[in-house]
């Protein structure tokens, strides 16, 4: 929108600076590594690295990029090439280490459920100066990861095999702990899914090795999965304490994750805000709200992992571990019943050191009593706020609507809403434009103004406001930040409108005016019609 237009400006806010870490993370796999999506250097096609040929290009991150490969016997592997031409020689320094890194523990800490570093190599190839003195590492080869399974979720119903994937990451994670190792950057992207289904965590670069009660590692994390006191740790000279709550902080998360088809246990639209409110929920400023959408069974197993002090992670040893098992897994059955004892056994011979949270949902994913992999998306109960059937909402667009209302958490913005909204400013058309106000598209965006927002939209690569499903994503991303914005102005009531409102002004122009402005009462009032005739 352009501000001062004569009949319902909207200057629509930018959103929130996304936080910076201590240092810059390497995006998720999928995101834009820049403007072409391609590799960060280019590689030849077969070039020789520790004995394999590389293939395809299959991602690329702040810190390299992958490729397919095979070994001389035919075997499928990963090379993942860290380019030191790319590098400070203080990133270097730290490139080489986190290698280092990932080479001793894999040769410490072979698990079926830990990805394997099967070699780690220097390139030493003047010729080829961007490849010249990079790291290579050479690891077991993946299909994919939690992140494109999440990606391609419906947000309030479990990811296929959810309970599977769960107990297969916690078997990982817990003999980790169990040998002296903490992960340090657990989150979706670093939990890969082999051909054949199986979960195996991946990415050690930030793994540490325990010093009685913590380890030491680069001051890196992504800012989803890292628990609140993450943000108040000094860095010392050897880096940032890194401890096993930590990990158990981002299991809690990646389970209200996998469990609620790709929802965050905290509140926000952005990284800063979500990480706003689980510091606020730290301080007992705030209660932890699961989504309605967690079944009841798993809620007991994630606030465990949730704990808002880490002290509380860190002691949850056997008996906590026994309590939270039972409390879980208290349905019917002796084979039930019988798995509740093995895992408490388990518990008591391992110690005090295995993942709090571990066995227990060993034991929710096991078994026909458990309800099977797709027990969670039989319990999540239906949504509300869903499109009609028989409404004049496009079916084209309808999945798109729904998908970007179920991203956001807060109730207020529901699918009905966000086609009451669309059908106000453009009637669904996805060619609509006013060049006197600069606004284009299904949603209406400011080009600038979406460039700040187009991040919701789940696919890699550049996005356009003139694509339907772009528009759609980034309009459920904004409104939902602007719900956000209003309640923390005070309102409490009448948020469709305001939502409503707001995105044709800003949060600002709503708290000023104290509610709707009188020049957006004709729009906002078409926006409650139309949400009205969807049921909402």
């Amino acid at each position: 929108m352009t501000p001062g237009a004569p009949s319902e400006p909207s200057p629509r806010s930018e959103p929130e600076p996304e936080p910076l870490p201590r240092s810059e993370p390497e995006p998720e796999p999928g995101s834009d590594p820049g403007p072409s999506g391609g590799p960060s250097f280019a590689v030849p096609e077969g070039y020789p690295i520790a004995g394999y040929r590389l293939g395809a290009f299959l991602g690329a991150g702040a810190w390299g990029s992958v490729y397919a490969a095979e070994g001389p016997d035919g075997s499928q592997a990963a090379v993942k090439i860290l380019g030191a031409a790319r590098f400070a020689p203080g990133q270097r320094r730290t490139v080489a280490r986190m290698a280092r890194s990932e080479q001793r523990f894999s040769r410490r800490a072979d698990h079926p459920h830990l990805i394997r570093t099967l070699a780690v190599a220097t390139v030493e190839d003047p010729d080829h100066p961007a490849l010249d003195g990079a790291v290579a590492l050479v690891m077991e080869r993946a299909a994919g990861s939690l992140q494109d399974l999440l990606g391609e979720a419906r947000p309030g119903a479990a990811v296929p095999g959810a309970e599977r994937i769960l107990a297969e990451v916690c078997a990982g994670l817990s003999h980790m702990h169990r040998v002296g190792w903490v992960h340090g950057d657990l989150k979706p992207a670093n939990v890969l899914l082999m051909p054949d289904g199986t979960a195996k965590i991946a990415d050690f670069g930030l793994t540490a090795e325990l010093e009685g009660t913590h380890a030491y590692a680069p001051p890196l994390g992504s800012p989803d999965h890292v628990p609140p006191e993450w943000w108040s740790e000094r860095t010392g000279a050897r880096g940032i304490a890194l401890r096993p709550s930590a990990d158990v902080w981002a299991f809690g998360v990646i389970a209200h994750q996998v469990l609620t088809g790709g929802l965050h246990p905290f509140l926000g639209a952005t990284s800063r805000a979500r990480s706003l409110a689980a510091q606020a929920y730290a301080r007992g400023a705030a209660p932890l709200r699961l989504h309605e959408a967690l079944p009841v069974r798993w809620r007991p197993v994630v606030a465990a992992c949730l704990a808002p002090g880490r002290e509380e992670r860190t002691r949850t040893g056997p008996a906590g571990l026994a309590a939270l098992v039972a409390r879980a897994a208290a349905v019917p059955g002796r084979g039930r019943r019988a798995a509740v004892r093995v895992a408490v056994q388990a518990a008591v011979r391992s110690g005090a050191g295995l993942l709090a949270c571990g066995l227990a949902v060993l034991v929710l994913a096991g078994g026909p009593e458990s309800g099977g992999p797709g027990a969670a998306e039989r319990a999540a109960p239906p949504p509300p706020g869903a499109i009609p059937a028989g409404s004049d909402v496009p079916v084209a667009y309808r999945g798109m609507i729904e998908t970007a209302a179920r991203r956001c958490p807060e109730p207020e913005v529901t699918p009905v809403l966000l086609a009451a909204m669309l059908k106000a400013e453009s009637g669904f058309d996805p060619k609509a434009a006013r060049p006197e106000t600069g606004e284009y598209g299904i949603a209406l965006w400011t080009p600038s103004v979406f460039e700040a927002w187009g991040k919701a939209a789940t696919h890699a690569g550049p996005k356009s406001y003139w694509d339907p499903g772009d528009a759609i994503a980034a309009m459920g991303n904004y409104a939902c930040w602007l719900d956000q914005q209003i309640k923390r102005h005070g309102f409490t009531h009448d948020l469709p409108a305001l939502v409503a409102a707001a995105y044709r002004t800003s949060d600002k122009t709503v708290a000023t005016a104290g509610g709707v402005p009188e020049r957006l009462r004709r729009h906002v009032d078409k926006v409650l019609q139309y949400l009205h005739g969807y049921g909402g």
